[in-house]
Protein backbone atom coordinates (compact mmCIF):
# COMPACT_ATOMS: atom_id res chain seq x y z
CA UNK A 1 0.00 0.00 0.00
CA UNK A 2 1.62 3.54 -0.82
CA UNK A 3 1.68 5.69 1.83
CA UNK A 4 0.26 9.00 2.23
CA UNK A 5 2.40 12.01 1.53
CA UNK A 6 3.67 13.71 5.06
CA UNK A 7 1.53 16.08 6.32
CA UNK A 8 2.88 19.39 6.53
CA UNK A 9 0.31 22.19 7.84
CA UNK A 10 -0.50 25.41 6.06
CA UNK A 11 1.42 25.06 2.87
CA UNK A 12 0.27 26.58 -0.12
CA UNK A 13 0.25 25.18 -3.61
CA UNK A 14 3.00 25.80 -5.68
CA UNK A 15 0.74 25.19 -8.73
CA UNK A 16 -0.62 28.68 -8.66
CA UNK A 17 3.49 30.56 -8.59
CA UNK A 18 4.46 28.07 -11.28
CA UNK A 19 1.26 28.28 -13.59
CA UNK A 20 2.08 32.52 -13.55
CA UNK A 21 5.67 31.68 -14.59
CA UNK A 22 6.77 33.10 -17.85
CA UNK A 23 8.28 28.98 -18.57
CA UNK A 24 9.57 30.76 -22.33
CA UNK A 25 11.94 33.23 -20.37
CA UNK A 26 12.45 30.49 -17.82
CA UNK A 27 13.90 28.43 -20.79
CA UNK A 28 16.07 31.35 -22.22
CA UNK A 29 17.67 32.33 -19.36
CA UNK A 30 18.55 28.64 -19.10
CA UNK A 31 20.39 28.62 -22.74
CA UNK A 32 22.12 31.59 -21.69
CA UNK A 33 23.31 31.49 -18.27
CA UNK A 34 22.50 28.02 -16.94
CA UNK A 35 20.21 29.40 -14.21
CA UNK A 36 16.96 31.32 -14.00
CA UNK A 37 15.13 32.87 -10.95
CA UNK A 38 11.63 31.70 -10.06
CA UNK A 39 10.46 34.71 -8.37
CA UNK A 40 8.12 34.04 -5.08
CA UNK A 41 7.42 30.27 -5.57
CA UNK A 42 6.65 29.99 -2.21
CA UNK A 43 4.96 31.79 0.28
CA UNK A 44 6.77 33.30 3.03
CA UNK A 45 4.81 31.05 5.79
CA UNK A 46 5.28 27.84 3.55
CA UNK A 47 9.20 28.86 3.71
CA UNK A 48 8.97 28.94 7.96
CA UNK A 49 7.26 25.61 7.95
CA UNK A 50 9.53 23.73 5.93
CA UNK A 51 12.26 24.96 7.63
CA UNK A 52 10.97 23.80 11.11
CA UNK A 53 11.15 20.73 10.24
CA UNK A 54 14.63 20.45 10.20
CA UNK A 55 15.29 19.68 14.02
CA UNK A 56 12.38 16.49 13.12
CA UNK A 57 14.09 13.25 12.32
CA UNK A 58 10.66 11.68 11.36
CA UNK A 59 10.93 13.45 8.28
CA UNK A 60 14.54 12.70 7.47
CA UNK A 61 16.28 9.20 5.96
CA UNK A 62 19.72 10.68 6.76
CA UNK A 63 21.60 13.89 8.18
CA UNK A 64 25.35 14.95 6.58
CA UNK A 65 27.52 16.95 8.12
CA UNK A 66 29.65 18.80 5.55
CA UNK A 67 33.03 19.51 7.44
CA UNK A 68 33.11 15.33 7.80
CA UNK A 69 32.88 14.71 4.24
CA UNK A 70 35.22 17.67 3.12
CA UNK A 71 32.27 19.21 1.58
CA UNK A 72 32.27 22.60 3.64
CA UNK A 73 30.65 23.58 6.60
CA UNK A 74 26.97 23.18 7.29
CA UNK A 75 24.79 20.37 7.60
CA UNK A 76 21.76 18.98 5.61
CA UNK A 77 19.35 16.52 5.62
CA UNK A 78 17.92 14.12 3.00
CA UNK A 79 14.06 14.31 2.92
CA UNK A 80 12.47 10.53 3.57
CA UNK A 81 9.37 9.01 1.29
CA UNK A 82 6.88 9.85 1.75
CA UNK A 83 7.73 13.47 1.18
CA UNK A 84 5.98 16.16 2.52
CA UNK A 85 3.15 16.93 0.00
CA UNK A 86 4.87 20.28 -1.02
CA UNK A 87 8.01 18.58 -1.79
CA UNK A 88 6.21 16.05 -3.70
CA UNK A 89 4.01 18.97 -5.96
CA UNK A 90 7.39 20.71 -6.36
CA UNK A 91 9.08 17.44 -8.02
CA UNK A 92 5.96 16.36 -9.98
CA UNK A 93 5.41 20.03 -11.42
CA UNK A 94 8.06 21.39 -11.92
CA UNK A 95 9.81 18.13 -14.04
CA UNK A 96 7.41 18.26 -16.96
CA UNK A 97 8.17 21.98 -17.00
CA UNK A 98 11.75 21.40 -17.91
CA UNK A 99 11.64 18.06 -19.90
CA UNK A 100 11.49 20.03 -23.61
CA UNK A 101 14.90 21.93 -22.44
CA UNK A 102 16.48 18.71 -21.41
CA UNK A 103 15.51 16.97 -24.27
CA UNK A 104 16.94 19.46 -26.39
CA UNK A 105 19.97 19.64 -24.73
CA UNK A 106 20.52 16.54 -24.60
CA UNK A 107 19.98 16.40 -28.14
CA UNK A 108 22.35 19.64 -29.22
CA UNK A 109 25.13 17.85 -27.15
CA UNK A 110 24.80 14.73 -28.81
CA UNK A 111 23.21 12.59 -26.19
CA UNK A 112 21.32 10.00 -26.59
CA UNK A 113 19.32 10.10 -23.40
CA UNK A 114 15.72 11.48 -23.81
CA UNK A 115 13.41 11.99 -20.34
CA UNK A 116 9.88 10.96 -20.17
CA UNK A 117 6.98 13.25 -20.28
CA UNK A 118 6.15 12.63 -16.27
CA UNK A 119 8.02 12.69 -13.05
CA UNK A 120 6.41 9.10 -12.12
CA UNK A 121 7.87 8.14 -15.41
CA UNK A 122 11.35 9.05 -14.36
CA UNK A 123 11.28 7.76 -11.28
CA UNK A 124 10.04 4.23 -12.16
CA UNK A 125 13.76 3.77 -14.83
CA UNK A 126 15.67 5.47 -11.49
CA UNK A 127 14.07 2.81 -9.47
CA UNK A 128 14.64 -0.15 -12.08
CA UNK A 129 18.56 1.03 -12.06
CA UNK A 130 18.27 0.74 -7.91
CA UNK A 131 18.02 4.75 -7.53
CA UNK A 132 15.46 4.23 -4.75
CA UNK A 133 16.44 6.76 -2.23
CA UNK A 134 14.73 10.31 -2.08
CA UNK A 135 17.30 13.43 -2.83
CA UNK A 136 15.34 16.57 -1.90
CA UNK A 137 16.91 17.68 1.12
CA UNK A 138 17.38 20.51 3.56
CA UNK A 139 20.42 22.75 4.06
CA UNK A 140 21.03 24.51 7.36
CA UNK A 141 24.26 26.52 7.57
CA UNK A 142 25.13 29.14 10.60
CA UNK A 143 27.66 31.64 10.66
CA UNK A 144 30.84 31.06 9.05
CA UNK A 145 29.52 27.84 7.21
CA UNK A 146 29.65 27.29 3.46
CA UNK A 147 28.91 24.52 0.57
CA UNK A 148 32.16 23.79 -1.67
CA UNK A 149 31.46 23.51 -5.36
CA UNK A 150 29.90 20.50 -6.43
CA UNK A 151 27.48 18.43 -8.59
CA UNK A 152 24.42 16.19 -7.71
CA UNK A 153 24.70 13.23 -10.09
CA UNK A 154 23.99 10.01 -7.41
CA UNK A 155 23.79 7.67 -10.33
CA UNK A 156 23.45 6.67 -13.66
CA UNK A 157 20.11 8.37 -14.24
CA UNK A 158 20.48 11.95 -13.68
CA UNK A 159 18.30 14.66 -14.71
CA UNK A 160 19.96 17.36 -15.81
CA UNK A 161 18.61 20.59 -13.95
CA UNK A 162 17.74 21.27 -10.28
CA UNK A 163 16.11 23.40 -8.21
CA UNK A 164 16.78 25.37 -5.13
CA UNK A 165 13.95 27.26 -3.13
CA UNK A 166 15.70 30.07 -0.24
CA UNK A 167 14.22 29.39 3.05
CA UNK A 168 15.17 32.19 4.87
CA UNK A 169 15.14 36.58 4.14
CA UNK A 170 18.80 37.71 3.16
CA UNK A 171 19.56 40.73 5.69
CA UNK A 172 17.11 39.78 8.50
CA UNK A 173 18.02 36.01 9.07
CA UNK A 174 21.47 35.81 7.55
CA UNK A 175 24.17 37.94 5.72
CA UNK A 176 26.22 36.58 3.25
CA UNK A 177 25.88 32.73 2.16
CA UNK A 178 25.07 34.01 -1.59
CA UNK A 179 24.10 31.01 -4.06
CA UNK A 180 27.22 30.57 -6.32
CA UNK A 181 27.23 28.94 -9.55
CA UNK A 182 30.06 28.20 -11.97
CA UNK A 183 31.11 27.58 -15.48
CA UNK A 184 34.00 25.79 -17.04
CA UNK A 185 33.96 26.24 -20.98
CA UNK A 186 37.13 23.92 -22.80
CA UNK A 187 40.44 26.23 -23.18
CA UNK A 188 38.53 28.98 -20.95
CA UNK A 189 39.22 29.87 -17.45
CA UNK A 190 36.11 29.11 -15.22
CA UNK A 191 33.32 31.96 -15.28
CA UNK A 192 31.34 32.39 -11.53
CA UNK A 193 27.86 34.30 -10.77
CA UNK A 194 26.53 35.05 -8.29
CA UNK A 195 22.57 34.89 -8.41
CA UNK A 196 20.75 36.42 -5.77
CA UNK A 197 17.76 35.26 -4.31
CA UNK A 198 14.94 36.74 -1.90
CA UNK A 199 12.72 34.92 0.73
CA UNK A 200 10.73 32.21 -0.98
CA UNK A 201 12.55 32.59 -4.41
CA UNK A 202 14.06 29.39 -6.24
CA UNK A 203 16.64 29.04 -8.60
CA UNK A 204 16.88 26.39 -11.61
CA UNK A 205 20.12 25.58 -12.85
CA UNK A 206 22.53 22.83 -14.52
CA UNK A 207 22.88 19.96 -12.35
CA UNK A 208 26.16 18.89 -14.39
CA UNK A 209 26.73 20.40 -18.00
CA UNK A 210 25.00 22.43 -20.58
CA UNK A 211 25.33 22.78 -24.65
CA UNK A 212 26.82 26.35 -25.51
CA UNK A 213 27.02 27.08 -29.32
CA UNK A 214 30.12 27.29 -30.56
CA UNK A 215 31.60 28.73 -34.11
CA UNK A 216 31.21 24.75 -34.91
CA UNK A 217 28.09 24.15 -33.64
CA UNK A 218 27.47 23.20 -29.32
CA UNK A 219 29.79 21.70 -27.26
CA UNK A 220 29.62 21.16 -23.22
CA UNK A 221 29.82 23.68 -20.56
CA UNK A 222 30.97 22.05 -17.21
CA UNK A 223 29.03 23.16 -14.16
CA UNK A 224 29.17 23.65 -10.30
CA UNK A 225 27.38 25.22 -7.64
CA UNK A 226 27.60 25.99 -3.71
CA UNK A 227 26.94 28.46 -1.21
CA UNK A 228 29.47 31.57 -0.33
CA UNK A 229 30.81 31.88 3.54
CA UNK A 230 27.46 33.09 5.90
CA UNK A 231 28.72 36.08 7.84
CA UNK A 232 25.70 36.05 10.07
CA UNK A 233 22.85 34.31 10.98
CA UNK A 234 21.26 30.95 9.57
CA UNK A 235 20.00 30.12 6.31
CA UNK A 236 17.36 27.45 5.43
CA UNK A 237 17.36 25.97 1.64
CA UNK A 238 15.11 23.36 0.45
CA UNK A 239 16.76 21.62 -2.77
CA UNK A 240 14.40 19.70 -5.39
CA UNK A 241 16.49 16.84 -7.15
CA UNK A 242 14.33 15.10 -9.74
CA UNK A 243 16.57 11.82 -10.11
CA UNK A 244 17.00 9.38 -6.82
CA UNK A 245 19.85 7.93 -5.29
CA UNK A 246 21.55 4.79 -5.69
CA UNK A 247 21.13 2.40 -2.29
Amino acid sequence: MTKPHAHVPDLDDPLIALQAMDWTAVHAALDAHGQAVLPALLAAHTCSTLASLYPEPEHFRSRVVMARHGFGRGEYRYFDYPLPAVVHALRTTVYPRLVPLANRWNEAMGLDVRYPPTHTQFLERCHAAGQRRPTPLLLRYEAGDYNCLHQDLYGEHVFPLQLAVLLSAPGRDFTGGEFVLTEQRPRLQSRAEVVPLALGDAVVFAVHHRPVRGSRGYYRANLRHGVSRLHSGCRHTLGIIFHDAAT
